[in-house]
């Protein structure tokens, strides 16, 4: 689905609804390392929440109309927050920008140079892995990892330089919305079989992410 969005430079203020799930804080704290504006809503307080909140963030723990970000350029929510949460709804009929993670990643890396990493087995170390290897070598990327680094103790880091290593995930069909330059593909299983039914869609979707590799223009 498109999209109509600001540009990235143009976000002040980004509120997250589950900003304590692995793959939204690393969302949280890309914004952060931009200088934007960060608050968002979690169930339970927990050591990625209390990282956020070091780093800037402000995050509470009930449903509160009073403490949400009523100037938020985007609203980002996970799938597993209920559709009767009180803030959800107010945003929904408020007229803000509602996105799925996945489609803020989709905005995130329209413009960068992407290598994503999609598989039902292997994905985080993979992409972790890479990620580690142009973080060490000094070419730098901005990493989005579904899990915490050992070597780091994160599961986001930034970097001037334009380019993504996402771990691509393909629950809900998500990946498809990527646009990647590099796409790795770690193993396929019939996975998720709530979503897809039966084997044949789960590798036909991996066959569609494999063609969403970016044409090169050679001159």
């Amino acid at each position: 689905m498109s999209i109509a969005h600001k540009n990235i430079n143009d976000v002040q203020s980004v509120y997250f609804i589950g900003i304590g799930g692995i793959g939204m804080s690393a969302i949280a704290k890309y914004f952060l390392s931009l200088g934007k504006n960060v608050s968002g809503y979690d169930k339970t307080e927990t050591e990625i929440t209390r990282q956020l909140m070091h780093e800037g963030a402000n995050i509470h723990y009930e449903e509160d109309l009073d403490l949400i970000a009523k100037d938020a350029d985007y609203v980002v929510y996970t799938p597993a927050v209920p559709k009767d949460h009180k803030e959800l709804l107010y945003y929904m009929n408020g007229g803000y920008a509602v996105v799925k993670r996945s489609d803020i990643l989709q905005i995130i890396s329209e413009s960068s140079f992407n290598i994503c990493v999609a598989g039902t087995h292997g994905k985080t170390t993979t992409s972790t892995m890479i990620a580690h290897l142009l973080r060490d070598s000094g070419f730098g990327c901005n990493a989005f990892l579904g899990g915490i680094s050992a070597n780091y103790g994160t599961n986001f880091w930034s970097s001037s330089n334009n380019v993504c290593v996402i771990e691509a995930d393909e629950y809900d069909r998500s990946f498809l919305k990527l646009s990647p330059d590099v796409a790795v593909i770690t193993a396929m299983d019939a996975d998720h079989l709530d979503i897809y039914e039966n084997e044949e869609n789960v590798k036909d979707a991996f066959r569609q992410f494999a063609g969403k590799i970016k044409k090169t223009v050679c001159y």
